[in-house]
Order: structure tokens, then C-alpha cells, then sequence
């Protein structure tokens, strides 16, 4: 078998019957028997795309444009059902590399919409960054125009934020930590700030952390961000020089992330995810995941429930 069929359902939700398994098997060529990675949540269909073909040997099904659309076949034969797909080789599926983004990816919040909150100001800021991660206005211009109206806040803003108001994302700590233990370099990489990447990235086991530099002037808020903005472009470069420095070959690099300033890592990576993303950012991306919580990742590179690192 030279490909595999993951579906994964919503952690607790039991989606994945027997019956839904055979339907999908039943659109893959030369499926195998399915192997169990939850009961009820994550299951792998093995496959031989070539088995269609007459076992044709030219490389023709080991792209990404097949795998879409064998994810795009699965989904109308599974008609609506909650679950995840990912479609792909079984060669190389385990990552050695993760990019993820933070805000509303790694946690569930928005950093600089919290702030402004502090000031009043949140439906503001957050109609900004909404369309910011739709793409609809450039990111970099747009952080300067919602870290200026946070000017004058009290520095200890940030940590009433993170002890009141950020949550980490479910199984992200799973994710990271069991990609750790199988030899993977893992970075959180945000258009957020340091002062929360430094504390979310320490709490779910990250590497490393890169973002941006909020300025603090006299223990307030400046409502500036330091220059150069880490923005998509910086993303994208981060990506490709731990590719680089960890002697990584691009198909061993897996991101993930929700807004289109995470777009270009998503599209440069061996595998990037959309994580219940903005729907421009979930069509665009490689693959998606809008029911299943951060260890469909771990369950897309074949782990099991057993092998998850707590």
C-alpha cells in the first residue's frame, strides 16, 4: 500500500463507525483492511492508487494534486459526516519539523484583541484582525493600527491576560510533546507578541518562539510594535531556514495555522493544515481540520491514541 486515508472525528464524538469506514474504503482503490488509531475517532485506510491504474508505476499518484482530490471523492461519499480527511503517501508522513502559529491556533484567543479589551476597545480591534486573517487587509499595517490604539495600557495588562482570559488550545501539549519525543524541532512562530509567545510556547513545550516585540515605555503600553513586523513573509522564511538548519528536506516540514498571514508556510510545507481556519485560508491550504482538536495532527502521521505523549 502507497498511500493512507486518515479520518479523524471530534475528540469524544464517536463519528467513526464501522459503517462510515467501509463507505469510505469503498471509494479508495485496493483499500486494506482500516487500522484503529481511536476507537471511534481516528482510523487509517490504507491504499494503492495505482491498483485503478494497472498498477502503474510513474509517480502520477504520489502528488498533491491527487491526494485533494482523493480527500475532495471521500468527502462527497461520506456525505457531510464530522470528520476530518487527510490523504497521502505513507512514505514520510512522520514530520521532523512543526511550525505552528499561536493566536486562535496553539490558543484559542486573539493576544492583541484581549488587550484592547482592557481599553474598551475589543469589537474594534477584533473587527481589524478579522479581516487582517481573512486577508482582506494587509497584516502588517494592520497590527500597527490596533497596537496604537492600546497606547497608554498599563503594562500588567498582559499578564491579566494570560491568567484570565488565555486558554491553550486541546492537544496542542500532546502534539508537541509527542512530536518532541520522536526527534522533531518544534517553533511557535506568531504575528503576536513576545510577551505571550515566551509563556505559551514554555507551557505547551515548544523549542523555540518567535514573534513580535511589543514596546513598553515607563510601564505602559508605547502602541508600537518594534520593527520589522513578523508577518507572512518572515513565517514563510522561518520555515524554510530551520529547514534548512535542521537538514530537513521540504517534505519532512509539517505547519499549521488559521489566518492568511499563515498561508504561505501552509503552502511551502510538506504538509500544512488549516486548523479551523478563515475559509479562504482552509481552501487554499493543503489540508484542514475543522472538527478534530490539535492531536489530528499526531493522528495524520499515523500515532495512535497509545503513543500520544501526555
Amino acid at each position: 500500500m502507497t498511500h493512507v486515508a486518515t479520518l479523524i472525528g471530534a475528540p469524544g464524538a464517536q463519528a467513526l463507525t464501522s459503517h462510515l469506514l467501509a463507505a469510505a474504503a469503498q471509494r479508495l482503490p485496493g483499500a486494506g483492511e482500516a487500522i484503529v488509531l481511536s476507537a471511534g475517532e481516528a482510523a487509517d485506510i490504507p491504499f494503492a492508487p495505482g491498483a485503478a491504474h494497472g498498477n502503474r508505476d510513474d509517480g502520477a499518484f504520489a502528488d498533491a494534486a491527487y491526494c485533494r482530490a482523493a480527500v475532495s471523492v471521500l468527502r462527497l461519499g461520506l456525505g457531510g459526516a464530522p470528520v476530518d480527511i487527510f490523504v497521502q503517501p505513507v512514505e514520510g508522513r512522520r514530520k521532523k519539523l512543526l511550525l505552528a502559529d499561536m493566536d486562535s491556533t496553539m490558543i484559542g484567543q486573539e493576544c492583541v484583541d484581549e488587550l484592547a479589551d482592557f481599553a474598551g476597545l475589543k469589537e474594534m480591534v477584533a473587527e481589524i484582525t478579522e479581516r487582517a486573517m481573512r486577508g482582506e487587509i494587509a497584516f502588517e499595517p494592520a497590527l500597527r493600527e490596533r497596537v496604537a490604539l492600546l497606547a497608554g495600557l498599563d503594562a500588567g495588562v498582559v499578564d491579566k491576560a494570560i491568567q484570565e482570559r488565555i486558554t491553550l488550545t486541546p492537544g496542542g501539549r500532546a502534539l508537541v510533546q509527542t512530536m518532541r519525543a520522536h526527534g522533531a524541532y518544534t517553533a511557535l512562530v506568531s504575528g503576536g507578541f513576545t510577551v505571550f509567545t515566551a509563556r505559551v510556547g514554555e507551557a505547551i513545550g515548544f523549542h523555540e518562539n518567535r514573534a513580535n516585540i511589543l514596546e513598553i515605555e515607563n510601564g505602559r503600553i508605547a502602541g508600537r510594535v518594534a520593527e520589522p513586523i513578523l508577518g507572512k513573509a518572515a513565517k514563510l522564511a522561518t520555515l524554510k531556514e530551520l529547514t534548512a538548519t535542521h537538514g530537513l528536506t521540504h517534505h519532512e516540514t509539517l505547519a499549521i495555522g488559521d489566518g492568511a498571514n499563515d498561508l504561505a508556510m501552509l503552502e511551502e510545507a510538506g504538509l500544512g493544515v488549516a486548523y479551523h481556519a478563515k475559509p479562504a485560508v482552509a481552501a487554499a491550504a493543503q489540508a484542514r481540520v475543522d472538527h478534530g482538536d490539535l492531536t489530528a495532527l499526531l493522528y495524520a502521521q499515523g500515532f495512535a491514541r497509545r503513543d500520544f505523549v501526555a
